[in-house]
């Protein structure tokens, strides 16, 4: 099985393109791709990226006098 490649085995080759061909990599990377079960596999989310109070929009605000 081919080595997979990292960000730093690529960061070279995007720094050599082009504008137009890096505009055009930008948008591919932009475009919807379908599900993102792929990534999810890769990176899937930490215990705490997703709360789960039963409020979701609740916050505490202490602290936030001093920004009035």
């Amino acid at each position: 099985m081919p080595r997979l490649l990292t960000a730093d085995d690529i960061m070279p080759l995007v720094a050599s393109l082009s504008e137009s061909e890096r505009v055009k990599l930008l948008r591919w990377i932009a475009a919807p791709h379908g599900e993102d079960a792929s990534a999810y596999r890769a990176a899937p989310p930490t215990r705490d990226e997703f709360d789960g109070e039963d409020e979701p929009m609740s916050w505490d605000a202490e602290g936030w006098d001093r920004f009035h």
